[in-house]
């Protein structure tokens, strides 16, 4: 499953999410920070989309999310 998700309130305008029988195959974000934004996306890689959830749900950064946050939001949308 492609998972297209235009973020919000973050540096990262954009996640473009591959999920394959329930782990994340694949993350790219468009914008951000590239070091931490390349370092999510290959910390999320291989995981199952419910532990990326509950570990990166509620990261801030310069507010209230972050690009890890987002991720979350996008994959929690996603969850069975």
């Amino acid at each position: 499953m492609r998972i297209s998700y235009s973020t919000e309130g973050s540096c990262a305008t954009h996640i473009d999410i591959d999920v394959v029988d329930g782990i994340v195959t694949h993350v790219e974000f468009s914008d951000g920070c590239p070091g931490n934004t390349q370092a999510v996306a290959s910390l999320a890689r291989g995981m199952q989309v419910a532990k990326v959830v509950q570990l990166l749900k509620g990261i801030p950064c310069k507010g209230e999310t972050s690009c890890p946050d987002q991720l979350a939001r996008a994959l929690e949308l996603h969850l069975p």
